[in-house]
């Protein structure tokens, strides 16, 4: 039996079985475009879709937990300076919207961690997680996996909190990250 111990926000102990999640990794390829006008279309359909995923899973926070989380999301989603980013790679660079949006993400994210202000080193996770949802949309990816059958302690290196919003309460006794 192998035990792990770390530092609990929550009082209390879960005993059970261990669940390792491990996020998908999207392989982002870069690729030329020959209609610009419809893959600004996709990326626009893929950010409704997102939008509106952030939209039920902040009516669910609002009775679970903190749902301001997902407010930003919804911000970060319609920042004129991420969309025009990629919008305009779409266009001059003639790219399809996931490499856009992956590129974008990076960059933006690189930008907010290298900032002085804690606040704002924090949505570096925020824009990478935004970037991740709009990828998976236009890759029609789920974005959590199934836990299985019986209640489990959920371990990975780190949860967004979309993703801990969307798992299934009565499958988890507890979540344990090594960084988030």
């Amino acid at each position: 039996m192998k035990v792990y111990e770390g530092k609990s926000i929550f009082k209390g102990i879960a005993i059970g079985k261990i669940f390792f999640y491990q996020k998908g990794t999207q392989q982002v390829k870069r690729v030329k475009i020959d209609d610009v006008e419809a893959e600004k279309k996709r990326y626009e359909a893929a950010n409704a879709k997102a939008i509106e995923q952030l939209e039920a899973l902040h009516a669910k926070a609002v009775k679970e937990a903190n749902a301001a989380v997902f407010e930003v999301h919804m911000m970060m989603l319609e920042d004129d300076d991420y969309v025009s980013s990629i919008r305009n790679m779409i266009e001059t660079q003639q790219v399809n919207a996931e490499f856009a949006i992956a590129s974008t993400g990076d960059n933006f994210s690189e930008m907010f961690s290298q900032m002085d202000d804690e606040y704002f080193k924090a949505r570096a996770a925020d824009v990478k997680d935004i970037s991740d949802r709009l990828i998976a949309v236009l890759s029609q990816r789920e974005s959590v996996g199934d836990m299985g059958e019986e209640p489990v302690i959920v371990v990975a290196d780190d949860l967004a909190p979309s993703e801990t919003v969307q798992m299934d309460k009565e499958k988890l006794l507890a979540f344990v990250t090594r960084y988030g």
